[in-house]
């Protein structure tokens, strides 16, 4: 009764920390995709007057488009811990961990404003259907908390701009969402042959194998005589199924 108890208990701890590690693994790479879809720098274009001055957000899926392909990967990569066992899922968890790295690595990369105001160039290309961009000089601003400036680049649509980048530390939040996915991914791998699997039940079913059942001898001289005498009726016009 105590075995039966305690083995009850281990697999409830075993699914709880599956759960938790799935969780943690999901939310790292939620969070690395919420972050890059936020804006990460502000090109401020001055024009000439009348016009009143243009702002473009760029944001960090502009910016860094590898980060969230990488966090849908780990997705993915997380399916494949539910599905897998022991080894497979051991290199499940090193593919997991790996992905967390790479987006740790792409977020934490340096951005200048050279790449912002290139980024900018080619969304307002694309809008426009086609741009054409002339170097000069572009100043950068900072202050009021509103973030660090760049060195010089290529303006936007011709017309000087300012990059700024976001007072909100996105790239450290898409970070601490990538040392998520890292750490689900050692956990994984650490813990993959003592966490559960999926129940076999959903497994096909094994094919029976072995002989099929013998007849005997006397069975199948009957069933022989019981055809002739049928057949024979038949012959004679009568109704077998009749009575007498």
């Amino acid at each position: 009764m105590t075995a039966g108890v305690s083995a009850r208990q281990a697999r409830r701890e075993g699914r709880r920390e599956l759960a938790l590690l799935l969780l943690l693994g999901a939310a790292g790479a939620g969070v690395v995709l919420l972050a890059t879809r936020q804006g990460w720098a502000h090109v401020e274009t001055a024009a000439p007057r009348p016009l009143p001055e243009s702002v473009t957000t760029e944001t960090g899926q502009a910016l860094v488009p590898a980060a969230g392909a990488l966090a849908l990967a780990a997705l993915a990569g997380l399916a494949a811990v539910l599905a897998t066992r022991r080894t497979l899922r051991r290199i499940a968890g090193v593919v997991l961990a790996g992905l967390g790295a790479g987006m740790a690595v792409t977020v934490s990369a340096g951005i200048s404003a050279a790449d912002v105001l290139a980024a900018a160039s080619a969304s307002t290309a694309a809008q426009a259907g086609s741009g054409v961009v002339a170097g000069t000089d572009v100043g950068s601003t900072t202050g009021g908390g509103a973030g660090q400036g760049g060195p010089a680049g290529a303006p936007v649509s011709g017309l000087p701009g300012h990059v700024v980048f976001a007072a909100f530390p996105w790239r450290g939040v898409a970070f601490a969402g990538a040392l998520a996915v890292i750490a689900a991914g050692i956990l994984v791998t650490w813990r993959a042959a003592r966490l559960p699997v999926m129940s076999s039940r959903f497994d096909p079913p094994a094919p029976q194998a072995g002989p099929a059942p013998a007849v005997p001898a006397a069975g199948q001289a009957q069933a022989g005589r019981d055809s002739a005498a049928l057949w024979e009726s038949l012959s004679r016009g009568e109704d077998p199924t009749g009575t007498r």
